[in-house]
């Protein structure tokens, strides 16, 4: 690990849901916080509470163009639709933001000496043969199916962190996320739990895709900040997972969302969509080997302040324009 000092920190996605917990922490800990975002999924509303904040600051831009000449030390990559809906609306957007903008952060880490951590994800890993998923697992993934756009960009942007850093050396670090859940996640994002939530806030079924047995492990989002933070920190250049590895059902997270709400909603089934993996579950053992880190918070605990969150988003609705959020794999 490294001494701790006041660094100037990019943040690029830094308006979106793990991007503005991740500069409300980097904030917290003294650093100048840079956030760059084009708020085509991010939003402005999360950073509102940090708006005095001498030592933040905003820049509305998009990541896949040429950056500003900034002067950072350290570099946090998360700009990237995460949500299917999102990453499938564009699906030549979604493998430009993930080339070019890896590209784009990768030449000013290269220009300021910056080290630089790309958020990864699990998706690489496909629908996966191999259970739990290890880093050194290469994955199952469909190069022409629906989520190739995220899949195979995140793919490709590692393979781009990697040359970099073997060619022209540049500081990298790599974390594959695993789902993660927690307040400020939009409530149409189309992923499973918030899906499930804001639909037994409303009362209204809960669309579950194929038999429900397929599994998900779920990560509280300050969890994942605290392994972001520490992998920066750390001396680990290889893909590191950061997830939670307890497994649950889509079954089980159903009936735990109806039970905390207090729902009276009805379960109801979908076809399961193509390419969706029957199981997810990341092997930590790296990161608790190397990084120390493990996650503390549990699902219901976890659960607790995000179904909070929504809550108040629901009743800040007008009756008449609540529907049922945007479905999609989970």
């Amino acid at each position: 690990m490294y001494a701790s000092c006041q660094k100037t920190v990019l943040v690029t996605g830094g308006a979106g849901f793990l991007g503005s917990h991740l500069c409300d922490r980097l904030l917290m800990e003294g650093n100048k916080v840079i956030s760059l975002d084009n708020f085509h999924t991010g939003s402005r509303s999360n950073h509102l509470h940090q708006a005095s904040n001498p030592n933040f600051e905003v820049i509305q831009a998009d990541v896949a163009d040429p950056l500003p000449n900034l002067r950072v030390q350290e570099i946090y990559h998360l700009a990237c639709p995460a949500s299917p809906p999102h990453y499938q609306e564009s699906p030549t957007s979604t493998l430009k933001t993930n080339l070019l903008g890896a590209i784009n952060v990768l030449n000013l880490a290269l220009r300021t000496g910056a080290r630089v951590l790309l958020a990864s994800t699990s998706e690489i890993y496909g629908d996966p043969l191999v259970h739990p998923q290890p880093e050194d697992y290469f994955g199952n993934v469909n190069s022409f199916g629906e989520r190739a756009c995220y899949d195979e960009g995140k793919r490709a942007a590692e393979a781009l962190f990697h040359a970099y850093a073997a060619e022209k050396g540049v500081d990298i670090r790599i974390a594959r996320i695993f789902n993660t859940y927690g307040p400020r996640m939009q409530p149409d994002d189309g992923r499973v739990v918030s899906n499930f939530v804001v639909e037994a806030l409303q009362d209204q079924p809960i669309t579950i895709y194929g038999d429900g047995s397929q599994t998900r492990s779920f990560c509280y989002v300050d969890d994942l900040v605290e392994g972001f933070v520490r992998l920066m920190a750390s001396d680990v250049r290889t893909p590191v997972n950061l997830g939670n590895p307890g497994e649950f059902s889509v079954t089980e997270l159903a009936a735990m969302v109806v039970a905390m709400t207090g729902s009276r909603s009805p379960v109801t089934y979908l076809p399961l969509p193509s390419d969706d993996p029957r199981r997810r579950r990341p092997n930590i053992a790296k990161a608790e080997r190397l990084l120390d880190w493990r996650p503390t918070i549990s699902l219901k605990d976890g659960l607790g302040p995000t179904i909070a969150y929504f809550r108040d988003i629901v009743a800040d609705q007008p009756a008449d324009s609540r529907s049922s959020p945007l479905q999609s794999v989970v």
